[in-house]
């Protein structure tokens, strides 16, 4: 084992780790979609907190994703006609401090009825003053809602997001590769070799787009990749490997030394040139314009594919996408669904009428204001639309089956990723560590991180 390499990798972790004390990525800004632009929202000029709106409604509801601000006022306009009810939608985005901002409006008493929470961090912030919603019907039509430790539901998941390996439809039909036939490590190695070597013939520069770059995409390798650790193949409730993890940072040595060899797989077939330097945008760029077959990315890609990536995407044939389960065990057919933030229920004096409004949001009408024009992914085993992104029916096909695992890696300790696994994920991708040297490091600064 490269031994000299390994230490060097953990003295570098550990400094970072010293260097960021307090500070880091928080759960909630690291979910999902959401988390694959926080670069770009550092950046962005930060916009002042939005004052709360005076005015006659009866309801106020604080949305974190100001993209959708129309579409959701378009829903509250909709609810208002059917019940008389009016709902004030105040959308936050542009490098606020949502929770800051809240946590202002709570000092101030001016809370409101309904409001975005992004995971555990954030939902700690309001212990004893959130409505738990377990007695509502919604809940049992969904796997996506926010649950705490006590067993409240706290969270309405109005939409989810999936982490898998996406893939593109057109190169495995061509490569004569039939995606149900992938659960185990053996058939993802065949499929991978396979692929490789039509690769010229496909127009692929690599099978995959993996990139371990630990300054920006540290949430990519660090939350999502090792998440599929924590959670992969699992019943949704089932907490394992992440309470082993809480428990002083602990791992499984033999469930992680098969994920390693998948993540050593992913280094050899991946695009050189992006391994460990490239960025989300290039990544995303390249499988959008049909030079990689697969990406390590998850389901938020497909809003990126048909807007910015939109023309390349399009010349690309505008393929078919799908995904498979990250099969590093034998068996593992599920994909990791969850819902990035979820809205929570103020207790306050409006509290049955905000749980009104969300069990119609769950309903048919709100369904398909919310698929069909903010485009959201239901969460609802029942609705009956599908959104116009291009994984909404491999989430619906999945979801239908039953074959989802939760994710836990939003309850991981605060800056594991940004300041401990990033870095280890960038050294294993760049040959400073082999699979062996891998496994001890992750081992070793997860047990560090959590002493610390």
């Amino acid at each position: 084992m490269k031994r000299k390499a390994l230490a060097t990798t953990l003295a570098a972790v550990m400094a970072l780790g010293l260097a960021a004390c307090g500070g880091g990525s928080s759960a909630s800004t690291a979910a999902g979609g959401d988390a694959a632009s926080t670069a770009a929202s550092t950046a962005a000029s930060t916009a002042a907190a939005p004052a709360a709106s005076s005015g006659d409604y009866d309801l106020r509801l604080v949305n974190g994703k100001i993209e959708v601000d129309a579409q959701l006022k378009e829903l509250a306009a909709a609810y208002e006609a059917e019940t008389g009810v009016k709902v004030q939608i105040e959308s936050m985005g542009g490098g606020i401090d949502i929770q800051g901002t809240l946590k202002g409006y709570y000092q101030a008493d001016n809370m409101p009825d309904i409001f975005v929470n992004g995971g555990d961090t954030d939902f700690a912030n309001w212990e004893g003053l959130l409505v738990d919603m377990k007695d509502e019907a919604w809940v049992s039509d969904t796997e996506a809602a926010y649950v705490d430790a006590k067993g409240q539901v706290l969270g309405f998941p109005y939409t989810t997001e999936a982490i898998g390996l996406a893939y593109n439809a057109d190169i495995l039909e061509k490569a004569g590769i039939d995606p149900a036939t992938i659960t185990t490590p053996a058939a993802m190695k065949s499929m991978f070799e396979t692929i490789d070597a039509k690769k010229d013939e496909l127009g692929l520069t690599a099978v995959i787009g993996y990139c371990a770059e630990a300054t920006n995409l540290y949430w990519s390798t660090g939350n999502h990749l090792f998440g599929i650790y924590e959670d992969g193949g699992l019943k949704r409730d089932d907490t394992t490997y992440f309470d082993m993890l809480s428990d002083g940072g602990k791992i499984d040595e033999a469930r992680f030394a098969k994920y390693a060899e998948m993540i050593a797989l992913f280094n050899q077939y991946s695009d050189p040139a992006l391994l460990v330097s490239g960025t989300y945008d290039q990544q995303i760029l390249n499988f959008a314009s049909g030079k990689y077959a697969f990406v390590t990315q998850g389901s938020w890609i497909g809003a990126t594919m048909t807007s910015d990536d939109k023309e390349a995407y399009e010349a690309a044939g505008s393929f078919k996408v799908g995904m498979l389960p990250y099969a590093f065990e034998d068996g593992i057919d599920t994909i990791q669904t969850n819902s990035p933030s979820w809205w929570a229920v103020f207790n306050n004096d409006n509290a049955d009428k905000a749980k009104a409004f969300l069990a119609w949001c769950a309903g048919d009408a709100g369904q398909k204001i919310l698929v069909e024009k903010a485009g959201f992914i239901s969460p609802f085993t029942s609705c009956k639309y599908i959104a116009a992104d291009p994984f909404a029916q491999t989430i619906a096909d999945y979801t239908a089956a039953g074959k989802t695992s939760a994710w836990h890696w939003l309850g991981n300790k605060e800056g594991l990723a940004q300041n401990a696994l990033g870095v280890v994920y960038q050294d294993f991708a760049s040959g400073g560590l082999d699979t062996e040297g891998f496994c001890k490091a992750v081992a070793q600064v997860c047990a560090q991180y959590y002493a610390s």
